[in-house]
């Protein structure tokens, strides 16, 4: 009963916090502080585990590992206030420090964010001493507290073991109603800060301008024949999202500026109404993960809208000797793009519309950058807000202070969509198929190996362009027996897929996909 004291406890803290936090940026709520403090101290092999065995569902695997350690350390710290409530304070008093040093160090929070974890803390605690108090009425030890005799009478003997009944009564029914009164608190806190926000219905009135310079028409064979290959355009709702970002930033398309600065001659200011009024271009783009294991999903082709990042580039005049650009995200995120990279002519943009539609809030709206041909750890950077023109010498990025490269250009890469791994099927005809991109080099070849046997070129799907990915089939006559179907391609440049595994860090996975199947 102690243990279950200290998680209903716990759970008022968060209540509270979040029902204050309302108030509040979102990241002033204890779980996103602590996710996202555990998030920027997580060393990259645990982080590549998570997504590779969470995918994108990754933050909510996160959000569970934190409720059970919570709970478990809600349980421990109940047992301790049980038998030392002095003790039992200062590990409250400890945990609540720690809550609100973790949000005083997000990006963009004042010392007042630390208002709603400061409240919540006290009233868990509250709450603690409340549950307490029937407990040690269960207990005759002299180590409890003087105020024990309120509710145990001073006569340890018949009187203690009648009163047992009453105080387990007690503490049941004060427990379940805090546990309830929690529920509805986190849940009004909730819904609340939904009320308080207008970033979606603000979204949702958007109206993208034209763009000046239009997507070049899409070749009507750009999709694989091969029922099950994913679609060449990826829908909005089914583009992977892999970013630092627990609390989805909610910006204000009124408050949203972009500061331009650092080795430049003249600094630069952007706001949202200047992107709308700028010529726009559009234009198809493959976006891939860093996180992208050999044959993985993290990868995603659309249609974006954007201002060509190397016109802001041009007003600032980057100096002499800066050969990098750190762009920097509301929530505190960075990434380092080469300077030449955002000034050439591959469409590197800030772009503000996916798919014809403004951009999803979670994939960074109301503006976020877009660079063809770079992993998106060091190009990507959702809800952007600067971009420092420095040097690689002089500066790091998020990730690259975390062991991962400076530079992340894309490497060549096919992957086996149909048939799926362990598929079971009758011997003949199989249609075999899948994706490559090698962006800004395009692909000009994929093969296919069964087993150990010869390589045989798969069929291309037609290519939009080099900077989005390239589809492909095979028709395979397979035998019974456990098989194995890999692939490889070759872009642009001659350069085949190499055959050498390597982890994602520090800059891509390699090697060539394989998928099991089994023809019966």
């Amino acid at each position: 009963m102690a243990a279950l004291a200290g998680v209903v406890s716990a759970g008022v803290v968060l209540a509270i916090a979040e029902l204050i936090g309302a108030f509040f940026t979102a990241r002033a709520t204890p779980l996103f502080a602590l996710g996202s403090t555990f998030i920027d101290f997580t060393p990259p092999p645990l982080k590549d585990f998570a997504i590779a065995t969470f995918g994108t569902n990754d933050k909510a695997a996160l959000f569970v590992g934190m409720g059970l350690t919570i709970a478990v350390l809600a349980c421990v710290l109940g047992i301790v206030a049980y038998r030392k409530w002095a003790l039992g304070v200062l590990g409250v008093l400890f945990m609540g420090a720690v809550i609100v040093a973790c949000v005083l160090t997000r990006a963009g929070v004042g010392p007042l964010n630390a208002i709603p974890s400061i409240v919540g803390t006290i009233a868990g605690l509250l709450v603690l001493r409340r549950l307490m108090v029937p407990l040690w009425g269960l207990k005759p030890w002299p180590e409890a507290p003087a105020d024990r005799a309120a509710d145990a009478g001073d006569h340890l003997g018949s009187a203690v073991a009648a009163s047992v009944g009453t105080s387990r009564r007690r503490f049941f029914a004060a427990a379940g109603i805090t546990a309830v009164a929690a529920g509805i608190a986190a849940t009004g806190g909730r819904l609340l800060s939904a009320a308080r926000s207008n970033v979606a219905q603000a979204r949702d009135a958007l109206r993208l301008p034209s763009p000046a310079k239009a997507a070049a028409p899409v070749p009507a064979g750009v999709q694989s024949p091969v029922e099950g290959v994913f679609p060449w355009l990826t829908p909005n709702s089914d583009f992977y999202r892999i970013d630092t970002a627990l609390s989805v930033p909610e910006i204000n398309v009124n408050d949203w500026e972009l500061r331009v600065h650092g080795m430049v001659e003249q600094e630069v200011t952007l706001n949202f109404q200047d992107l709308l009024d700028a010529d726009l271009i559009e234009s198809h783009v493959t976006l891939t993960c860093v996180s992208n294991p050999v044959g993985g999903k993290l990868a995603g082709n659309a249609k974006w809208l954007g201002l060509p990042i190397r016109e802001v580039l041009a007003k600032a005049k980057p100096k002499e000797g800066a050969d990098m650009v750190l762009s920097k995200s509301i929530d505190g995120f960075s990434a380092s793009t080469p300077l030449e990279v955002l000034q050439d002519d591959r469409d590197a943009m800030l772009a503000i519309g996916m798919n014809g539609e403004p951009l999803p809030v979670e994939h960074g709206y109301p503006v976020r950058m877009v660079v063809p041909g770079l992993y998106g750890f060091v190009s990507a950077t959702k809800w952007v807000v600067e971009l420092e023109v420095t040097r690689f010498a002089d500066a790091k990025a998020y990730w690259t202070e975390r062991g991962w490269s400076e530079r992340g250009p894309i490497k060549t890469m096919a992957r086996v969509d149909v048939p799926k791994s362990f598929a079971k099927f009758p011997p003949g005809k199989v249609a075999v198929g899948g994706t490559a991109w090698a962006q800004t080099r395009g692909i000009t070849k994929v093969e296919v190996q069964i087993d150990d046997g010869e390589w045989a070129e798969a069929t291309l799907s037609d290519e939009a362009s080099t900077i989005t990915w390239r589809q492909w089939s095979y028709e395979w006559d397979a035998t019974p027996g456990i098989h194995y179907v890999k692939a490889r391609a070759t872009d642009g440049t001659g350069e085949v897929q190499t055959e050498k595994r390597a982890d994602p860090v520090p800059d891509g996975a390699s090697g060539w996909p394989s998928v099991m199947v089994t023809v019966e």
